[in-house]
């Protein structure tokens, strides 16, 4: 075997690698999300029109990465999604539900598209990999 062909079979992803099982992850939670949304008969056009929302967080960029970065993983964290979704069930608020699992999907899509939580160092540099 070649070098060349050595070096590609090394570098072959495989589920063992923990960066692709993050990527899996969030593909995971991002059909939970949108199965439960669904299965709760919650409305279409109010998930079309927030799923990209969360990114307005991304103006503190504007300011300064320090500013960015704390905003934005404010908003990009599951913790932001569970509270919402721990309030909304608890207080049978669906509204709450809605924008938990809204959140949920969109953080979901991020993870599997490779964007991660960022570091205050500057935008591209997160948590799953520099974008």
């Amino acid at each position: 075997m070649s070098n060349q062909t050595a070096s590609i079979v090394n570098t072959a992803p495989s589920l063992s690698q923990p960066r692709l099982l993050l990527h899996l992850e969030g593909l995971a939670i991002f059909i939970g999300a949108v199965a439960l949304y669904w299965t709760e008969g919650f409305s279409g056009w109010l998930f079309a029109l927030l799923l990209f929302a969360p990114d307005l967080s991304m103006v503190g960029y504007l300011k300064n990465p320090q500013i960015g970065a704390t905003a934005y993983n404010a908003i990009h964290t599951f913790v932001t999604a569970g509270i919402l979704l721990g309030l909304g069930w608890s207080l049978e608020y669906d509204l709450l539900l809605q924008l938990g699992l809204i959140l949920a999907a969109h953080i979901g899509i991020d993870r599997t598209l490779g964007y991660g939580l960022k570091y205050a160092t500057a935008f591209k540099e997160t948590h799953l990999q520099r974008v």
